[in-house]
């Protein structure tokens, strides 16, 4: 007599189960029924894990300084170019106090513009207008770049020393005149978009200033123009001031509408995967230097506190060291 046999238990490859029930997917692997078993997202990593960057700098031979930045399978290419502005192009020279920041945002010295190639993600595709992902990212990094003070003005300006004429004051030579400006163009192109594109952008953005060389340039009074030298020697680094770490987070929780509040569970994932992402409905995104806060942006939701904010400020800090170090390694 023929036995019969049971029917084996339905079961999906782990790729399969995220596309069918992407949030018990994730909650499956946060919240694990051992209680031995450690919270762990699906790439691997730990909730406040970050993805290490990957730094490559003069990338792009054309360009003045150039970069390529790797977080995870988010990939972006940034290329500085430079130009010269003559101070009497200006419709409105400056004239304000003696700051940096001012006189480089009034002047419009650095021009950010970042682009979101087509197929970088499944919601990119062929002839679709520009999203507005695009144009908040490029808003948020030109604020940053005046925020951090990040480039000194003194080192866009080509400065023009006049000689001294009979009718100088003895020992009081001419002052010294900025006859022109380095406009820095700062174009990003985001080839890989696997979440968190702002801190990619941001971390391409350090690594191609920090590569980038200005060439001597000075002022002929006989042409009335603007020459350069073509020897890469006599070519000048910019320097930076303190750099500012940026970092993105997201909240996952489990609370729906006819639960309270209270009864709910919520888990803070660093540097969160598009995957991640489209699961959390709120965000935080941190900028800060060893020593102070620049900027904290927060979106959508109210589960991270004061309390909280203080451990992800905290976070923050110490993850500028990742950014220092990937940089350093370029610049040896």
């Amino acid at each position: 007599m023929a036995t019969s046999t049971a029917p084996s238990a339905l079961s999906f490859p782990p790729a399969t189960f995220a596309k069918i029930s992407p949030a018990p997917y994730l909650l499956a692997h946060l919240s694990p029924t051992s209680s031995s078993a450690s919270p762990t997202r699906p790439s691997g990593r730990s909730p406040q894990e970050c993805r290490s960057p990957s730094v490559n700098t003069g990338s792009l031979t054309h360009a003045n300084g150039s970069a390529v930045v790797r977080l995870g399978d988010s990939a972006v290419v940034c290329g500085v170019r430079a130009e010269v502005l003559r101070t009497s192009d200006i419709p409105h020279p400056y004239r304000g106090p003696d700051d940096s920041r001012r006189e480089i945002e009034e002047l419009g010295l650095l021009v950010p513009n970042i682009e979101l190639s087509t197929g970088c993600s499944p919601g990119f595709l062929p002839g679709n207008a520009p999203g507005t992902l695009a144009q908040s990212l490029t808003q948020r990094l030109l604020s940053l770049l005046h925020l951090s003070k990040l480039v000194d003005v003194e080192d866009l300006k080509v400065k023009y020393q006049p000689p001294e004429t009979e009718d100088d004051i003895p020992d009081a030579p001419p002052e010294l005149q900025t006859k022109a400006y380095w406009v820095l163009y700062i174009d990003l192109l985001v080839i890989s978009l696997d979440g968190n594109p702002f801190d990619a952008a941001w971390g391409a953005v350090l690594a191609a200033l920090s590569d980038t060389k200005l060439p001597k340039a000075w002022w002929d009074a006989d042409r009335e123009a603007v020459l350069c030298s073509d020897q890469l020697s006599d070519a000048k680094a910019l320097t930076l001031g303190n750099i500012p770490a940026s970092l993105t987070f997201a909240v996952f929780t489990t609370a729906a509408p006819q639960k309270r509040p209270e009864d709910a569970k919520n888990w803070v994932l660093a540097d969160p995967d598009g995957f991640e992402e489209e699961l959390c409905n709120e965000s935080i995104t941190i900028v800060a230097t060893e020593t102070s806060i620049l900027r904290i942006e927060k979106r959508g939701g109210g589960v991270v506190g004061r309390e909280g904010m203080r451990e992800l400020v905290a976070h923050t800090q110490s993850r500028l060291g990742n950014w220092k170090q990937a940089l350093n390694q370029q610049q040896r």
